[in-house]
């Protein structure tokens, strides 16, 4: 059952806390998939359970499909729903989420699939793609966090991901095994939140800089870099010490989804999800996004 969700400006949703967006578009809808924060009321600390979707035709009028997937859907993991990212392929829709694994320490990466952006989505694999076994840095405990998956202009699918140290690997044909090795992407400022998005030729990767975070970016020709930082793309939002953004062209305008803490009660354990409008200079940077309480116009 759905609803309709209709606020004016940023955020953008708002019965209810959302975080760590992640968009596609589908036949002239953007899907917008959100975490979602429901720490008990007092309790100040992450609790997150599982990723809702919303979509629009206009950017202002959003429909509310429910929670489509729960960390515990994987019967692999113990819960949490951290950062993910949704991408078509092959006509299908695979959703990559991180999640606390149940029987091997650390956080694990997980996949599920749907034959609609709206699901209903299920374990593609069931079990992890990438656990804490796997990476180079088996004492971060946190360092499978926030997955992004590209299809590049070859058609190899990559995923990036990280806490602390941003980690790259080539994903199998079938986007359900590391296909060569797990390599260490040296970003300045790394954080987490990572975001891959291609445009104008150019490979863009955008990272929860710093902290508390604003984001920054990285420019390459070649989805496995190098990669040149380019500095600043959008500063601390408000209230809230985490940023993870989302790039999407949609009917021929380029937007820029984050969260912030700008609700009631608001802050950096019940985000907000919002989107401003996002400008490229000639040489291919990106100029720097404003958060705006207005955002973005209606999209005819």
């Amino acid at each position: 059952m759905t609803n309709n969700v209709t606020p004016a400006g940023n955020p953008i949703i708002r019965h209810l806390y959302t975080a760590d967006p992640t968009v596609i578009s589908f036949q002239g809808k953007l899907y917008c998939y959100t975490g979602h924060d429901e720490p008990p009321a007092g309790v100040d600390d992450y609790v997150m359970k599982d990723w809702h979707c919303f979509s629009s035709a206009n950017l202002i009028d959003w429909e509310d499909h429910g929670a489509l997937l729960k960390a515990t859907d994987f019967t692999w993991s113990s819960g949490d729903a951290y950062a993910s990212k949704v991408i078509e392929y092959n006509n299908r829709f695979y959703w990559f989420v991180s999640v606390t694994h149940a029987t091997i320490p650390g956080k694990a990466i997980g996949i599920a699939v749907a034959d609609h952006p709206a699901g209903p989505f299920a374990d593609a694999k069931g079990s992890a793609l990438i656990t804490q076994d796997m990476i180079p840095d088996q004492h971060l405990e946190k360092a499978n966090l926030d997955p992004t998956v590209l299809i590049d202009e070859q058609g190899a699918p990559y995923i990036y991901w990280g806490n602390t140290v941003c980690y790259a690997a080539r994903l199998s044909a079938d986007l359900l095994s590391i296909d060569g090795p797990i390599q260490r992407v040296p970003l300045p400022g790394f954080t987490e939140g990572a975001h891959l998005h291609h445009a104008n030729g150019w490979y863009y990767l955008s990272y929860g800089y710093g902290y508390p975070e604003k984001v920054a970016y990285a420019m390459s020709r070649n989805i496995d870099g190098p990669w040149e930082y380019k500095g600043i793309l959008n500063e601390i939002a408000g209230n809230c010490a985490t940023n993870r953004p989302a790039v999407i062209e949609f009917k021929g305008q380029s937007y820029f989804f984050y969260h912030n803490g700008a609700l009631p009660e608001g802050g950096s354990h019940r985000r907000s999800v919002c989107v401003d409008d996002l400008y490229y200079f000639e040489d291919g940077t990106m100029k720097r996004v404003a958060m705006t309480t207005e955002g973005v116009q209606e999209v005819l």
